[in-house]
């Protein structure tokens, strides 16, 4: 089958590769949609440390099931599918706690950090254990779809967040995740939900995803801002969704005394912290961690339409032009959202 392979950092590379195996328990899954993640980006370069070549990236996919394993009894050939980014272990403590996003071994597709290597979507086929897989509704395309993994990784965050109706909220990265973020805000309730992002264009598009407010702190002072739509005490809830330290203090910073920080973005392994903020205004800082059963949530939001992503798909573009859509979108060009990626055979 043909692939999209780093077999370098900076080399993406359009291929041959062998065809998947499945084993007993799992599927062999034709893909027909898988999206180019920003953590997919920032592996193609080695910057994270998580996409060691060769490696077949690609996590947030759809397709139709080919093959099955022997001990495979529910699904069968034909089914449109879309599944979990994270493969997670069945007998593991955390997964019979229902925590299966801390399962020990778990693994996430088209990631390779040293101790694992699993292979991704970027592919004419792969293959997925059936325990992870979700069926995609009929009135749900493939591209759609292939949206599923982070819109539902926002949903996972308001779920630990314990967020209450009424209550105000701000997201610090209004990025894919960050701007399902703000559009989940409002369907649960929040309000006001005000976006925060030095990039005006992705501002915008958080006003269209329901955003009330949006601040760029380049340009406004954001703490005066925060304090005016909060009756001078700051949020209930921040969303941090960047990963650096300036986000992370800034978001502890408007969060109002008692209230609730959740930490979605990663792209920093270490941060300075404001220990003392958070100890003296008792604020509670909370670690999300990809996806913990919301898939059939974002499945039935998608069915429903009462979560639209058609706005975000900047392109759908065949697979042997991966390499070129990877560049653009490092090379962060304007106006470029989500891509996705479409076997050239799909």
């Amino acid at each position: 089958m043909k692939a999209l392979v780093l077999e370098e950092y900076n080399q993406l590379n359009y291929i041959d590769v062998p065809d998947p195996e499945p084993g007993p328990d799992e599927v062999l899954i034709q893909v027909k949609a898988c999206g180019i993640c920003g953590s997919d980006v920032h592996g193609m370069d080695g910057s994270t440390g998580r996409r060691k070549p060769p490696l077949i990236m690609g996590h947030e996919a759809s397709g139709v099931i080919v093959g099955t394993g022997n001990a495979v009894k529910k699904w069968k050939a034909g089914d449109r599918v879309t599944f979990d980014s994270t493969v997670y272990p069945l007998n593991d403590w955390y997964t019979l706690k229902g925590r299966y996003n801390l399962s020990d071994n778990r693994q996430v597709l088209g990631v390779s950090p040293g101790e694992y290597k699993r292979q991704g979507a970027f592919a004419e086929k792969v293959v997925v254990p059936q325990h992870i897989l979700y069926r995609i509704p009929e009135n749900v395309s493939f591209t759609e779809a292939a949206l599923v993994e982070p819109i539902a990784v926002a949903a996972h965050a308001i779920n630990v967040s314990g967020l209450k109706p009424g209550s105000s909220a701000l997201v610090n990265g209004a990025g894919m995740v960050g701007v399902f973020v703000v559009q989940l805000l409002k369907l649960f309730g929040a309000n006001p939900v005000i976006a925060v992002d030095i990039n005006n264009k992705k501002l915008e598009l958080a006003l269209n995803f329901g955003a009330d407010y949006v601040i760029n702190p380049e340009k406004r002072k954001m703490g005066d801002e925060v304090l005016g739509l909060t009756k001078n005490r700051g949020v209930d809830y921040a969303f941090e969704v960047v990963g650096i330290a300036e986000t992370v203090n800034s978001c502890i910073v408007n969060t109002r005394k008692g209230g609730k920080v959740i930490l979605i973005g990663n792209l920093s392994p270490k941060i300075e912290f404001p220990l003392q903020q958070v100890v003296t205004r008792e604020i509670t800082v909370q670690g999300s961690c990809a996806i913990n059963g919301e898939y059939e949530l974002v499945l039935d939001l998608l069915k429903s339409k009462k979560v639209d992503v058609s706005t975000l798909i900047s392109a759908v573009a065949p697979l042997s032009e991966g390499a070129d859509w990877f560049q653009r979108l490092n090379n962060k060009e304007p106006g470029l959202n989500k891509v996705i990626l479409v076997p050239d055979n799909a």
